[in-house]
């Protein structure tokens, strides 16, 4: 669990039952890294994710076709050791996130900047901004973290968006214990646009316990159980003002998934 990670094969599942509306996602994706001499080193993941909404606790006008969502992102990242101590990291994530009708509109870049600061040999802070879906629509936000290595065993981060305390008590099991804010948006269909709204927009605040199990040679499964707080699900129009609020409530979370790296 210690190695290197330079090529990675992973799939998902999650449900986030809600006081009025069940949520359930699924998503594969692909992730490569290489280093680029001793300063520079270049990562790339391309992920797919379906997002599957059931509104039977929450009847009213406006879900007719917004059942089912999809995205397609393919995350770029560079990083560049500039000085001893410090290092310069960038992203680009061009995403598209639509219901049925892949176009134009669909399509929106994200990214950030961040510098990453060697305080000693066990701890860091990394401070930096981006455009985000963390609130749901895109928007610019900070990014800020303090990361410290308590010993071979204990890391822990505290910082925003992600905070994480990880415990590993041998090569084969890691648990770790994580709060982030996090969201998503996806453009309607123009078929629904009788209500103008033109957005769906989800973002929560989510604490979770997670385990990683490394099962056999590079296999790993992934079990995560949580709680969403200040979930949100909202309809938005053009110039992102809201239309619509679902009142979803919040939910607990639970996940499971497997992944093949080297």
């Amino acid at each position: 669990m210690n190695a290197q990670e330079n090529f990675a094969a992973y799939a998902n599942i999650k449900i986030e039952p809600t006081e009025k509306i069940n949520f359930s996602e699924t998503n594969v994706g692909v992730f490569y890294q290489k280093k680029l001499g001793t300063k520079n080193q270049i990562s790339n993941t391309l992920e797919y994710s379906s997002l599957k909404v059931n509104y039977e606790l929450n009847q009213h006008n406006y879900y007719a076709d917004q059942e089912r969502f999809n995205q397609i992102q393919n995350n770029f990242q560079y990083s560049n050791q500039i000085l001893e101590k410090t290092k310069l990291g960038i992203s680009v994530l061009p995403t598209a996130n639509f219901q049925e009708n892949l176009d134009f509109e669909a399509i929106t870049v994200l990214g950030n900047l961040e510098i990453e600061q060697q305080l000693s040999s066990k701890s860091k802070v990394i401070i930096g901004a981006g455009r985000t879906s963390i609130f749901g629509a895109p928007k610019f936000t900070p990014i800020a973290a303090f990361d410290y290595k308590m010993n071979e065993k204990t890391n822990f981060r505290i910082g925003f968006p992600d905070s994480k305390v990880s415990y590993s008590n041998n090569e084969r099991n890691k648990f770790s214990l994580t709060n982030s804010f996090n969201g998503n948006f996806y453009h309607l269909d123009e078929t629904n646009n009788s209500d103008k709204a033109e957005k769906v927009v989800l973002s929560q605040m989510t604490s979770a316990l997670e385990y990683e199990r490394n099962v056999s040679n590079n296999w790993f499964l992934d079990f995560k159980a949580g709680y969403d707080f200040n979930k949100k699900y909202n309809l938005l129009d053009r110039n992102d003002h809201k239309v619509y609020d679902y009142n979803t409530g919040n939910g607990y979370v639970l996940g499971i998934g497997i992944k093949y790296k080297q």
